[in-house]
């Protein structure tokens, strides 16, 4: 195992009905990162079949803690990007944050498992203290519009796209991704694809 002089705390969230399957980059990102040194939070949230939007903020809350020592990351997929975005001033204090491929809030609304998500949010009016950077793929059948229509323009994000990309997750071939590693140890790194 590979030891650091400026370990780190990350906290990886998924989305919708993922059970943290080994073939995620997410599951991918949490082993690479341990075998580096730094602490990794890659909690299953509750119920992801079938998930409480109170239920998860609080988990949000009892895995968030800020460290003691040492940079605070949070890197989250799908609809944990909503998540992030709900919790408001429950958000953990990150150092910094990347959002990958949310889903877009006309498509949440119409998924009645996760439709409370999208209820009444409005990300013009979200405000976010941490630098924040926004990754998403063309063709996202879960965001059609497009990631920078919903999320990049009115949350004034940092952007790094993705072509075709599709959802990055499994299904559009999302397991190892070497960018993403390379963006965790170094906030400069632009995320590209995994091919």
């Amino acid at each position: 195992m590979t030891t650091r002089r400026d370990p780190k705390t990350f906290l990886i969230l998924h989305g919708f009905q993922n059970h943290r399957p080994v073939g995620h980059w997410q599951h991918w990102l949490a082993g690479e990162l341990r075998e580096r040194g730094h602490e990794v939070r890659y909690p299953q949230l509750p119920e992801p079949d079938a998930p409480v939007l109170e239920d998860w903020v609080a988990a949000l809350e009892e895995h968030g803690g800020r460290p003691e020592h040492g940079e605070f990351v949070v890197l989250a997929h799908s609809l944990s990007v909503l998540l992030w975005l709900r919790a408001g001033d429950r958000r953990p204090d990150a150092d910094r944050v990347l959002l990958v491929a949310p889903p877009s809030p006309p498509v949440t609304a119409a998924i009645p498992e996760i439709a409370a998500f999208a209820d009444g949010l409005d990300p013009a009016r979200i405000r976010l203290k941490a630098p924040t950077r926004l990754v998403y793929g063309d063709d996202d059948p879960y965001c059609p519009e497009g990631a920078d229509v919903h999320y990049a323009a009115p949350l004034s994000l940092d952007t790094d796209h993705i072509p075709p990309g599709a959802h990055l997750n499994m299904d559009s071939g999302y397991g190892p991704w070497p960018s993403i590693l390379e963006w965790c140890e170094n906030p400069e790194t632009r995320v590209g694809g995994n091919r």
